[in-house]
């Protein structure tokens, strides 16, 4: 286990915890009262700011019952909060989309996401003109 320093803009937002023993990641919820419109992208504020760890980042996934039950999904596939978003107002939101035909309410505590700290891989490219000898086939090869 690792030690991460969290500051809550507010005493009332609940801290990221884990929902089972074998969870693995933390649940991440909303801090407000919210009305996401019908085919609309919304940041929903987590009322957090999380001091991500040297040579970390914080991945944002979506919760397995959120786009079943509520008809929202994260808006970019994957939030990635790096670990210089750390200022006094660098607040983690989570960017929804509302991919239902109707508006979505979600409100203060309902948990959106859920968040995992992962380590970063930093690459040096090296450019080169030739790679392997044989393609697989393109998009889609495998079936």
């Amino acid at each position: 286990m690792i030690s991460v320093r969290i500051k809550r803009l507010s005493p009332s937002v609940p801290l990221p915890r884990y929902e089972s023993d074998g969870a693995a990641a933390f649940d991440l919820a909303a801090a407000a009262d919210m009305i996401i419109d019908a085919g609309k992208v919304a940041l929903i504020p987590t009322g957090l700011v999380i001091e991500v760890p040297a040579g970390m980042f914080l991945g944002i996934f979506a919760r397995s019952s959120t786009p079943l039950k509520r008809g929202l999904m994260v808006a970019n596939g994957v939030g990635i909060v790096d670990q210089d978003y750390c200022g006094p107002h660098d607040e983690v939101k989570i960017a929804v989309l509302n991919f239902t035909t109707e508006a979505v309410r979600v409100a203060a505590g309902d948990r959106i996401a859920q968040g995992m700290l992962l380590p970063v891989t930093r690459v040096v490219w090296e450019e080169t003109q030739a790679l392997r000898d044989e393609s697989r086939g393109g998009f889609g090869s495998t079936g």
